[in-house]
């Protein structure tokens, strides 16, 4: 039996996570799971909710790291990490995606020779500017089972150095959960709540740094949103960072202004966002993980980017990466709604925990 640490920090991990530790739950025989949190996502509205959605357990250990720069969360983590590998040394800490938490965990474990494996392994955006790039290359290149979610996350990796043993393809785990999900989310009545049901809408997600934390970058993405919700309505759950912003460059009551064109909505529950999500015409978004399940989902998507670390959803799903300028926002989302895309990347089927069980299985021997 593998005793395995499952990390998680920040809300996108959760929906990677959820899938994996319930396959070691079914599979309770091979796998003995401890789920560490590091309280990296502290806002119980966009961590607390999500455990709750996602059926994911109660944190067996809370770090409880909470905020900071990069470089004192970074480290805070290492500090409060390191004690419970030494208390329960595991055979496997599993690591998912980018976010500080993975890279700060996965270094602890080399450090300490204990074998660590990522999730979500191999996706590159080319742009070192992008915190999440540099976490991605960083443990990439110290874990010892890089479990890939795309073919061309393998040949980025190849491409490094990564020794092909290393290396595992094994699909996308968070369309894991959101298949996991599609069902009970149906239930939810946000859509009644909100005025949109059997109505066409636009949903909008914003919170990088990049886009949220300069006055004229977040300006212009608000004037192309409101251009928008002159066609349809643009439906904007927002992050708590996001309201903040708009708050400190005195951009409220514009959007107040925009209403009911652009509809601003406090932060949703997974299981909310997925229904919501699911039914609308168009979404915009600076997030990684949505270019995934619209991809899936067959739903037309702008990222609110100049680069994507997942261009097999601009390759074979429905995808554009529009940048920031107002004009080209727009252009894009009338033209993304007249058009229908579908395909979906391989091993994007629901299955992928149970492969990542098995590639941890496998490598111990």
């Amino acid at each position: 039996m593998l005793k395995v640490i499952n990390v998680v920090g920040a809300r996108p991990n959760f929906m990677k996570v959820a899938p994996i530790a319930e396959a070691m739950r079914r599979r309770g025989r091979e796998f003995a799971p401890l789920l560490v949190h590091t309280g990296q996502h502290y806002d119980a509205r966009m961590s607390d909710d999500f455990f709750r959605d996602l059926g994911l357990p109660r944190p067996d250990v809370h770090l409880g790291v909470g905020s900071g720069t990069h470089a004192q969360q970074t480290a805070a983590v290492m500090q409060r990490f390191e004690p419970v590998v030494l208390e329960h040394k595991p055979d496997w800490v599993v690591v998912v995606g980018d976010v500080n938490s993975t890279v700060a965990c996965a270094l602890v474990c080399a450090k300490l020779n204990t074998r660590v494996a990522h999730v979500e392994a191999g996706l590159r955006s080319r742009d070192r500017t992008m915190p999440e790039e540099i976490n991605r290359l960083l443990t990439d290149q110290i874990a010892d089972l890089l479990l890939t979610p795309s073919p061309d996350a393998d040949e980025n990796l190849r491409a490094e150095g990564i020794p092909a043993e290393r290396i595992r393809f094994v699909g996308n785990v968070m369309i894991d959960s959101l298949y996991a999900q599609l069902e009970r989310a149906s239930r939810s009545r946000v859509r009644e709540d909100l005025g949109v049901k059997g109505e066409p809408y636009a949903v909008v997600t914003l919170h990088r740094p990049s886009n949220v934390d300069e006055r004229a970058t977040l300006a212009r993405i608000l004037a192309a949103l409101e251009r928008i919700g002159e066609r349809l309505p643009v439906i904007f759950p927002i992050h708590p960072r996001t309201r903040a912003r708009l708050d400190e460059f005195g951009l409220a009551d514009d959007v107040r202004a925009a209403e009911p064109r652009l509809r601003l909505t406090e932060p949703l529950g997974y299981l909310d966002f997925l229904r919501l999500m699911s039914g609308a015409r168009l979404v915009l978004t600076d997030s990684g993980g949505l270019q995934e399940e619209t991809t899936a989902l067959n739903i037309p998507c702008l990222t609110l980017r100049e680069n994507t670390e997942r261009p097999i959803t601009v390759e074979l799903g429905t995808n554009r990466v529009v940048g920031t300028d107002a004009d080209r926002i727009v252009r894009e989302a009338f033209a993304s709604l007249d058009v229908r895309r579908e395909s979906a990347p391989p091993l994007w089927d629901g299955q992928a925990a149970d492969r990542i069980l098995n590639a941890l299985l496998e490598k111990q021997t």
